[in-house]
């Protein structure tokens, strides 16, 4: 049970919480207008269209403001307990820094819960609808270079066929590493290989470049292999089009879903480091809310003369450094160079370590 000084303490949080985070928003939402405004200007998008965009964008700017949100109110309302010398009354009633931390790394908790919803819920959703209003109206005749190179693209056409590219290059209409599979009821029956693809727009046919063609017998062993050294058109079963609409960044799916993905991913022999390691960061993401309540609390304490001013100062430090780690690592885990599993938690790892040396120099 809480009892009035948890209560008192949850209450300052969340009231600094709700002002930081709106304002956050607020800021996020005019500067993003303001750097996207020619685009939208440029393309003739209907002000509904512009309104439903910012709609789709606000979890995803409530998602990356929420941590700093977190951060700011800790420090703000631990700031104002050691100015107004609660916190010497506090000390001076036998409770520690520990005592204090308890409701403070229990709104954490939640916080970290509420985040992992949040981002699984509506930001993979939100992102997903906002990039298709992108592609469909703010790029199209845009000053803005279209991205022309789509990687590691799956397409399901039915139960049975599973097409897989390594890339896929827009403009050319052209794909490396085609692997197409007739999985049939759940056995494979045929296997198509390309080390290229070319869309040939006059037969509305694939030409394939070093290919093969595998067949396999209800047991699964290999039947008839083809191999062509020569080009040759084919019918594959989708066009051009419909591997841009199949087509999805892993920012576009939740976490359940791009666990999905990975598996579809790997069984047809596609490099999955980059979804995994968005798949994990989904996960440490969300503790950010709590590692930020753990720096903050020693950053207020441990100069009480100067508690707000050095705890605001060092609460910048703390945000930035906390992104730039977290994309650090990514980039890291994306390249193959760590463990998406360390990638991934390797920003965690090191301010949580930073807030264990932090309260250990406060003084309890």
């Amino acid at each position: 049970m809480l009892n009035r000084l948890d209560q008192y303490l949850i209450l300052q949080f969340l009231t600094i919480l709700s002002i930081a985070l709106l304002g956050f928003l607020s800021i996020f939402l005019i500067v993003d207008l303001i750097e996207n405004l020619d685009r939208f200007m440029d393309n003739n998008v209907p002000v509904a269209i512009t309104l439903k965009y910012y709609l789709y964008t606000i979890p995803y700017f409530l998602s990356i403001g929420l941590p700093m949100a977190v951060l700011i109110s800790t420090v703000f309302s631990l700031g104002n307990i050691v100015k107004h010398n609660e916190w010497t009354v506090l000390k001076a009633s036998g409770i520690s820094i520990y005592r204090i931390t308890i409701p403070y790394v229990l709104c954490g908790v939640i916080l970290s819960g509420i985040s992992f919803m949040l981002d699984n819920m509506l930001v993979a959703y939100g992102n997903e609808k906002r990039f298709e209003i992108d592609r469909e109206f703010v790029k199209r005749k845009s000053r803005h270079k279209l991205k022309n190179i789509l990687k590691n693209i799956f397409i399901q056409k039915n139960v049975s066929t599973h097409i897989s590219l390594s890339k896929y290059y827009i403009r050319k209409k052209t794909g490396n590493n085609l692997t197409m599979i007739d999985l049939g009821e759940r056995k494979l029956r045929k296997r198509i290989d390309a080390k290229k693809i070319i869309w040939n727009q006059d037969s509305s046919k694939w030409a394939l470049q070093n290919y093969s063609i595998r067949y396999f017998s209800q047991a699964g062993s290999e039947t008839k292999v083809i191999i062509g050294k020569k080009d040759t058109l084919m019918n594959l079963g989708f066009i051009p089009g419909e591997i841009q609409q199949n087509y999805r960044k892993p920012e576009e799916l939740d976490y359940f879903m791009l666990t999905k993905q990975i598996k579809k991913l790997k069984t047809n022999g596609v490099d999955t480091k980059r979804w995994e390691v968005t798949r994990l960061i989904k996960i440490s993401f969300a503790f950010t809310n709590l590692i930020v309540i753990l720096c903050g609390i020693p950053l207020v304490l441990i100069k009480e003369k100067n508690n707000l001013s050095f705890g605001m100062g060092a609460s910048i430090f703390v945000i930035f450094g906390y992104y730039a780690l977290i994309k650090f690592g990514q980039s890291l885990g994306f390249k193959g160079i760590l463990e998406p599993l360390v990638a991934a938690w390797m920003g965690n790892f090191i301010f949580f370590m930073a807030s264990i040396i932090l309260f250990w120099r406060c003084r309890t």
